[in-house]
């Protein structure tokens, strides 16, 4: 997913900057995209709490009630969720790029964006 983000992303930046791109085609395409990516985000965002909770869970369990079988468990879980809040927050930092290449995008199909009102 981090690829296929990156690439659409210069895909969006490379239409951007050609004349002769249809805008308005391009506007309904990337609001289709990001609607997939917010949910994307929104699935990545579940399974990243959920990590959390359950490392979170696993360490207390371990202390509380002395178990040091649980020690291992607990490592592995902290170590998968350092990718997890890795990808997480590539996608959320991302997801706020496209939104403002579709204020991009807009502007050029409607004459006007967000940061013309400030």
């Amino acid at each position: 997913m981090t690829e296929y983000l990156t690439n659409y992303r210069k895909y969006i930046l490379a239409c951007l900057d050609d004349k002769d791109c249809d805008f308005t085609q391009l506007l309904d395409y990337h609001t289709e995209k990001l609607h997939q990516f917010q949910h994307e985000r929104l699935i990545h965002l579940i399974v990243t709490v959920l990590f959390a909770v359950c490392t979170v869970v696993t360490i207390l369990a371990a202390a509380v009630f002395e178990a040091v079988m649980l020690l291992p468990l607990a490592v592995l879980l902290l170590v998968l969720l350092v990718p997890y809040i890795k990808h997480y927050f590539f996608l959320e930092n991302t997801v706020q790029l496209l939104y403002k290449d579709y204020d991009a995008i807009y502007k050029k199909v409607h004459g006007f964006s967000q940061e013309d009102m400030k």
